[in-house]
């Protein structure tokens, strides 16, 4: 069953993971993420990672139950690239939106490491939290968060929570 790493954040629960299947069990993890009902769940992979552990349909399977599903590949040990940052202000806002109103987001990469703890942590620095304290707090659940230099000048570029709302006054 898939591992989920969750921390409280901006009123709701975030929470990174492996990639569903990774682990050999894809229909074990895949009801596992349907009891924790996520509002949304944003997927890193890409769609060569997704296919050799059954995931080929995961978005449309999580969207039957009636989560929200993102696609925004990145390859392993990758930072985002244009098309990824054209399309995270409206991810963002829409996940922030989630927490802020007691929901769950799940975010997940193949191992549930680097990528997913990347854009945990800007989840988290866009919520309002110190950048320095939500590193510690997402370390001390899943140590290997945020894999390369990269990944973590990305996630340190979150504006903060001020900014974004001010952005994003639907997101309040």
């Amino acid at each position: 069953m898939t591992m989920m790493h969750a921390v409280p954040v901006a009123g709701g629960i975030l929470a990174i993971a492996p990639l569903p299947g990774a682990q050999g069990d894809y229909a074990g993890d895949l009801e596992h993420i349907r009891g924790w009902a996520p509002a949304i769940a944003i997927s890193l992979t890409t769609e060569a990672e997704m296919i050799p552990v059954g995931a080929r349909f995961l978005g449309t399977q999580l969207q039957d139950q009636g989560t929200r599903w993102v696609h925004l590949p990145i390859d392993d040990f990758a930072a985002p690239g244009a098309g990824f940052d054209d399309a995270w202000p409206e991810v963002s806002r829409q996940a922030l939106r989630a927490l802020a109103g007691g929901g769950r987001v799940l975010v997940h990469c193949r191992g549930g490491c680097g990528r997913s703890g990347m854009v945990a942590l800007r989840l988290m620095i866009e919520a309002g939290e110190a950048p320095d304290e939500a590193l510690a707090r997402l370390r001390k659940l899943r140590p290997c968060a945020i894999e390369t230099d990269a990944q973590m000048a990305w996630a340190l570029a979150a504006p903060r929570a001020h900014a974004v709302f001010m952005r994003h006054p639907k997101a309040r």
